[in-house]
């Protein structure tokens, strides 16, 4: 019995030491080249239109990251004493650690185009598409403010789920002073409690029901405004449609959403649409704001950003203005997953297998051979029989088998994989050749 009780609390013990955080998971092989197959797409826009690529610091000081929010963005982020009893903590987008930075730097150049990717961390209660470790690519510009640097932005956003070939994306954008300035002539009020309360309910509407948000808040605020306000968030369309069902003369703002809508039709995006319910939650936003939507997906937004430049203020930058955007990884791999546009992993790979013991030094000599040439190879090397070794070469462009008959007049076989075709090769041309008499795509 106590032989019995020992084992089952050392399985226990083991099985924590084996289990992840709450809300960490690791990412295995097939959602690595997912997650590189959409950081590719990234970097080569990000270069396209100019932006510079770097990896602002994974740890912040807590006083960072507190500039805006305050203290109370302790309870969405890791943070700690390091050993020096410093108080820092993770990063949770890179719009911080990029600000952070550029207001630092007094003498660089504007506007300052910047571009990151990479994991980031938040303290949320796990989901569908967001783990409490999870990764974001990220744009930023600083600068003067101007609308077609905001143009220059949700473009950019567009043509990105554009080269991923993803359907259906609609960006929907809205500007946050046209909807405060709504919201306090409809409660007769200018304070900021009351702002930040409604902006909130706003923000909830695609998440909670109208009966529960309403629910919420009937006890602190008059119901029948409330009403309004809600009504008000769900009108959407182009230009035209929204004119046709609001008094948008009453609405501050109004003209400046209108320019940014014919500046992004100018550059030929057409997947916007107004939408006066988005006002991104964080509380930094000063002026324009929007997200993207899989328009037949539930998984909620797939990107989101905005004009920022609260934020630089608090920096001690007022002469600096910031807009930017941010999309989540692993949110945009399930919506590619749901539209089944999943890229196959690269066919150009090369497997080479050997009939017995005897060929395989000549089997590895190749090998290293095809890798000095920066060819993507594969060899077993545990030993294992021709059978298997051509089950695991199945996903190759092309396999290479070493047998004795072939090797004894300086031949290789050389197999297809994609249409079963075979023929022999010459050793001595797939050393001094090795891409041409493979008939490689140069990478």
């Amino acid at each position: 019995m106590i032989v019995l009780k020992e084992k089952s609390k050392s399985l226990h013990v083991q099985n924590l030491i084996m289990e992840l955080p709450r809300g960490m998971k690791d990412f295995e092989s097939n959602e690595n080249f997912l997650i590189e197959h959409i950081r590719s797409h990234f970097k080569k826009l990000s270069l396209v239109y100019g932006f510079n690529f770097m990896d602002p610091s994974p740890l912040e000081s807590l006083s960072t990251l507190e500039t805006k929010s305050g203290p109370a963005i302790r309870d969405e982020i890791y943070f700690f004493q390091d050993k020096g009893n410093r108080e820092v903590a993770l990063r949770f987008d890179f719009t911080m650690g990029l600000t952070r930075y550029v207001t630092s730097q007094k003498s660089m150049k504007l506007p300052a185009k910047l571009s990151a990717f990479g994991g980031v961390f938040r303290y949320d209660e796990p989901q569908k598409g967001r783990y409490r470790y999870f990764h974001q690519w990220d744009i930023e510009t600083y600068g003067k403010p101007s609308l077609e640097s905001e143009a220059e932005i949700i473009e950019f956003t567009s043509r990105l789920f554009d080269s991923l070939l993803l359907q259906n994306i609609i960006i929907d954008i809205n500007h946050r002073n046209l909807v405060e300035q709504y919201i306090k002539k409809i409660f007769n009020s200018n304070d900021e409690k009351l702002l930040g309360d409604i902006l909130r309910a706003i923000d909830k509407i695609s998440k909670k029901s109208r009966e529960d948000i309403l629910n919420e808040f009937k006890d602190t605020y008059e119901i029948s405004k409330l009403e309004k306000i809600l009504d008000f968030s769900q009108i959407k369309g182009s230009i035209a449609e929204v004119e046709k069902v609001f008094d948008v003369s009453q609405l501050e703002s109004w003209d400046f959403l209108k320019s940014l809508f014919h500046s992004l039709q100018n550059r030929g995006v057409s997947n916007i649409r107004i939408n006066f319910g988005i006002v991104r939650g964080l509380d930094y936003y000063s002026g324009t704001v929007f997200e993207v939507f899989d328009k037949n997906s539930s998984l909620g937004a797939l990107a989101g950003g905005g004009r920022y430049d609260t934020l630089t203020k608090a920096f001690g930058r007022d002469d600096l203005g910031a807009t930017g955007v941010a999309g989540g990884i692993e949110r945009i791999i399930l919506t590619m997953e749901e539209q089944k546009i999943i890229p196959q992993i690269s066919r150009n790979k090369i497997s080479v297998v050997y009939v017995n013991q005897e060929m395989q030094n000549v089997a590895n000599s190749i090998t290293s051979l095809l890798r000095l040439n920066k060819i993507e190879t594969e060899i077993d090397i545990s030993g294992r029989n021709m059978k298997k070794q051509m089950e695991n070469a199945s996903t190759s462009k092309l396999v290479i088998i070493v047998g004795p008959q072939e090797l004894e007049n300086g031949n290789v076989t050389l197999r297809d994989m994609v249409n079963g075709s075979e023929h022999t090769i010459s050793i001595e041309e797939l050393t001094e050749e090795p891409r041409k008499i493979l008939n490689l795509e140069m990478l």
